[in-house]
């Protein structure tokens, strides 16, 4: 299939709660909480006696109380007895993206991808991809490139490192050093395909000293956001993964730079003594956007 330009909306995606669908306090809750965005789990948080009754639960939910953040649904794989059923429940429920557990190569987004086109799926339902299996590292490049041809839907990572740690037998380490290049080849495939990356959840969310420097270095890598298990690890997180104000005001400065009509057409400007690319105008409306969002989200006094 043929490429297409960028066709990723700007979302804000620094906290992604993760609910179990079965859980109806969680449920309700969520209404209250800062969170960017909300993954509502039918796969690994609900046991397989339960599936049926955490399906028709949250539908019923996000049929008459929709949250307002981005709306994820973790679904079983296809190839799980599990994941046909949840597919048809995320289709009532409406949420903005579902999410794939152990992606592993194109095909398992195409699968998915083929029954929402053949059920009727609206074209703005996203979906993004767990990587969490050594061969969903090895193959992230060419996952990734599934979000850049016509039609994709594919819009976003999220890293899966208690899986991961399993299968390949790697301990959990305070700063995760066995695991910061498989972390880094990650993002280079998820920006490569021009998708948000999220980062993998924190366990012990009482220990809120090691969360915090988890999220700086998620940061620092260039992750968007992070998964999380608890409220309490929200507004850390938003914290950690927002924008700073210095930066926002170079990216505006950008903007403007690029909007004068003598710098129409030009691909590298002069910015107060320093040379400007093009690219850096794209970086600089991304950056724009998401702080605009930030505004957007602050509650009101």
């Amino acid at each position: 299939m043929s490429k297409t330009t960028d066709h990723h909306p700007v979302r804000l995606r620094r906290s992604v709660l993760c609910v179990p669908a079965d859980n109806a306090r969680a449920l309700a809750k969520v209404a209250e909480l800062a969170t960017d965005a909300v993954i509502f789990d039918l796969e690994d948080a609900v046991a397989p006696e339960r599936k049926v009754e955490a399906r028709q639960a949250l539908v019923r939910h996000l049929t008459s109380s929709r949250p307002d953040c981005e709306i994820v649904i973790r679904v079983n794989g296809l190839g799980s007895g599990f994941g046909q059923e949840d597919l048809a429940a995320a289709l009532a429920a409406g949420p903005d993206a579902i999410l794939l557990p152990k992606v592993e190569g194109p095909a398992d987004i195409q699968a998915v991808a083929d029954w929402l086109t053949d059920n009727d799926a609206p074209e703005t339902l996203r979906l993004w991809a767990m990587i969490e299996t050594p061969r969903g590292v090895i193959n992230a490049p060419v996952i990734a490139e599934t979000g850049r041809t016509f039609g994709g839907r594919l819009d976003c990572f999220v890293v899966g490192l208690n899986d991961l740690r399993k299968e390949t037998g790697v301990p959990d380490r305070p700063g995760r050093p066995y695991l910061v290049a498989w972390l880094m080849q990650i993002l280079l495939a998820a920006r490569g395909g021009g998708l948000d990356v999220i980062d993998a959840v924190f366990n012990d969310f009482r220990d809120a000293a090691s969360f915090d420097e988890e999220c700086r270095q998620g940061r620092d890598m260039g992750y968007d956001g992070k998964m999380l298990i608890h409220p309490a690890q929200i507004g850390p997180a938003n914290e950690r993964f927002g924008v700073e104000q210095i930066a926002v005001d170079e990216a505006r400065a950008i903007i403007a730079a690029f909007a004068l009509t003598e710098n129409a057409g030009k691909g590298v400007i002069n910015l107060n003594g320093r040379m400007v690319e093009r690219l850096h105008l794209d970086q600089a409306k991304t950056l724009a956007a998401k702080a605009d969002l930030i505004e957007k989200r602050k509650p009101r006094s």
